[in-house]
Order: C-alpha cells, then structure tokens, then sequence
C-alpha cells in the first residue's frame, strides 16, 4: 500500500511533501515509492503517526476492570473509530486477587483484539498516598511491594508497561530502583515535597502521572512535586502526562506544562472511563459511583474523576489552546511510545517501524486510521 500526496511529519516530526509506502505490518519507505500496491490518494491531508493512549480505563461503556474479552474488544474497536491505533488498559487500585484477574484478562487478548491494540498494562495503583487518592478506592491503598508486583508481572507474562508510586511512602526508593528495570516507574497520587519527588527522579522515575492532579502543587516556599518536575524536566529524560480534556487542567497551566516540559516531555493521555463515547448518567469506576454531568465525571464528594474524552479530542484541543502543531503530535505518539519503552517498534514514521498511521484533513478530521499496515477506518 502507498499512501500518496500528503503532508507527512517525518520521522523529525518536520511536515514534508512524502509518500509512505508499507509492506504488510512495516512501514517500508517515506518519501518517492515506487511500490506497487494499492495506492491511496490523500491530497490535502496530513499524515501523523497514529495515537497512542497510555493511560485509560475504559470506553463505550466498558473498562479495563471488567476483564473480560468483550470489554478490551469494545475498548479497542472504539479508540481506532478516534485515530488510537494502540493502547495501554489501566487499572485502578484495587486488592491482589483483582488485579491478577484484570492483568490475566489484559495478557489473553493481546492478540485478539481487532481495532486499536494493546501495548500492555498500566498499573495504577494501589502503591499511593490515601491522601492524594483522587477516584481511586482508599480502602486498597497500600506500601510498595516488590513482591506483589513481581507476582502480578510473572502472572501475565510481563506484560506491565508502567507501575505507579508515591515517592512518600515506605520503601518507594528500593522499589523504584529494582522495578525501574522491568517496567518504567511513575510519580503519582503523592503528596510528596520537592525533595522526595526529586529523590524518586534520582532513583529511577522517569514518568509522571496526570501532571497537577492529584499531588502536591508549585507554591513559591513549597515547590512540590509539580515543581521538582518542572526544574528537573530537561536532561535527564523525565515524561509528565496531561489530560488535556478542559476539565482537569486550565488551558494556560497547559500550556506552561507544555512550554517547560519541551517537545519530548509532554504526554497527552486521556485517562478515559467507561462514560467516554457515551451519554451522561451514572457509572461505576474501580467499585465507586461516578455522575456524569455536562461531560464531567465526578465521585459524590465532588472530586473529579477520570476523563470522559478521547486522545484525539484532547489533540485538537491542545492545538487550540496555543500549543506548537509539532509538540501536540510528538505528545501524543512518539513521547508516550517512548514513555513504555515502546519507540523502537512505533511512534513515528519510518522504515522498520509499525505502519501505525493517521491521516487528518486541513480541518483535523479523520479521514483514514492505519493499524498494522491495515485500513481500519476510512472516511474518504
């Protein structure tokens, strides 16, 4: 297949006037093809790698906690409808026995699931502050323990992708610097200060969850964990994700984020539930109630809980909002490829990598979703 007369970001990420030609699942060659598959005319379209959401429960009405077959499926058939081509379900915090079922569940559908495909899994939680828990369930929170996590990573093949942690809690250090080298290992849901959020970078954390929620903020005597990213964001290859759906975030904290973070520090995620894709009401999220209202899904307490937008809405979104067009794309697919270790097979377009490609016109509109070399959605 050669798709024909686009713009292409590169593997650079630089806009140029290329053909990409694919050879089964690969991406062959960018530039002048003389393959001779079918040819695909996008004239006045961009092509971009395609998303990649490292980070959400849950869709069209179904969530990673669920663990079924059925659930994942939906999952996947309804992210590539938004230009997802791979994904990673997450889980909340929630008690052994439960997790090992959702991650078994997550490991037997790698190969069998038709839309979007899953990287692997996103252990959110339980490993967190009960004060900084957000929507996650307080009554499962619980310390560090590497053996717990080496149990739950054995048990589905070692098919983790990131674990999270708070670099408070007792025994984070060692955990960090032993996990780090079987998955990445990300900040999250802490109240902790500066000095023990930058410890957590020295020993290993490269990952940051859901940047400003649900941790300790940037005041000008108490920088917190928000801070310590920021000034220790450059060099040492530190990643923060953002939800960028204009409920969790202010536009202009964005776009500091954004402008501090640099083009290879940010991460879009969507930290979607089961409401994405569906109308208001009432929903379940990790055993809690959630409302739904105007788009916005909050516990009965009030605290704001998981998003209901997708990667590709948030895309648009971050554009609007001022943010450069290349550090929006780099954001949402070749950072967060590179977030779960997953670069070198995905994430950009080249030679030698998945045929993983999204191609948008002049407005953003979807107009062709890419997976493995396969046409999944075409809106011509």
């Amino acid at each position: 297949m050669v798709l024909k007369n686009a713009t292409v970001y590169n593997e650079e990420f630089m806009p140029v006037r290329a053909d990409v030609e694919t050879e089964g699942e690969w991406i062959a060659s960018v530039g002048s093809a003389g393959g001779q598959g079918e040819e695909i005319d996008l004239t006045g379209c961009t092509v971009i790698p395609g998303l990649i959401d490292i980070h959400i429960h849950g869709c069209a009405g179904f969530d990673t906690g669920d663990a079924t077959p059925e659930a994942l499926k939906a999952m996947s058939n309804r992210l590539v409808r938004w230009g997802v081509t791979s994904f990673c379900p997450t889980s909340m915090t929630l008690p052994f026995e439960e997790l090992e079922r959702i991650f078994a569940n997550v490991a037997a559908c790698m190969q069998a699931v038709d839309g979007a495909y899953i990287q692997g899994i996103n252990m959110e939680g339980p490993y967190i502050a009960a004060s900084k828990k957000g929507a996650q369930n307080a009554a499962y929170v619980r310390s560090p323990d590497k053996e717990e996590f080496r149990r739950l990573y054995d048990g589905c093949g070692g098919r983790i992708r990131l674990v999270d942690i708070a670099p408070e809690c007792p025994g984070a250090g060692e955990f960090i610097r032993e996990v780090q080298p079987y998955c990445p290992v990300s900040i999250a849901h802490t109240a902790a200060g500066y000095e023990e959020a930058v410890r957590a970078i020295e020993d290993g954390c490269r990952h940051v969850t859901h940047l400003y929620n649900a941790m300790s903020g940037l005041t000008h005597r108490a920088p917190g964990v928000v801070g310590a990213v920021f000034d220790r964001a450059r060099g040492c290859g530190l990643r923060a994700e953002l939800i960028c759906d204009g409920f969790h975030i202010h536009p202009a904290a964005l776009r500091i984020a954004f402008r501090l973070l640099g083009e290879d520090g940010s991460v879009i995620v969507s930290d979607a539930m089961r409401a994405a894709g569906h109308t208001d009401g009432q929903y379940d999220l990790g055993g809690q109630a959630v409302t739904v209202r105007d788009g916005k899904a909050l516990l009965a307490d009030g605290t704001i809980a998981a998003s209901t937008t997708n990667l590709y809405e948030e895309l648009k979104n971050v554009i609007r909002f001022g943010v450069p067009m290349k550090q929006a794309v780099k954001s949402a697919t070749i950072n967060p490829a590179r977030a779960i270790r997953a670069d070198d097979v995905t994430g950009s377009i080249q030679p030698g990598k998945r045929a993983d490609l999204l191609a948008l016109d002049e407005e953003l509109n979807i107009k062709l979703v890419v997976v493995k070399g396969e046409i999944k959605v075409d809106n011509r």
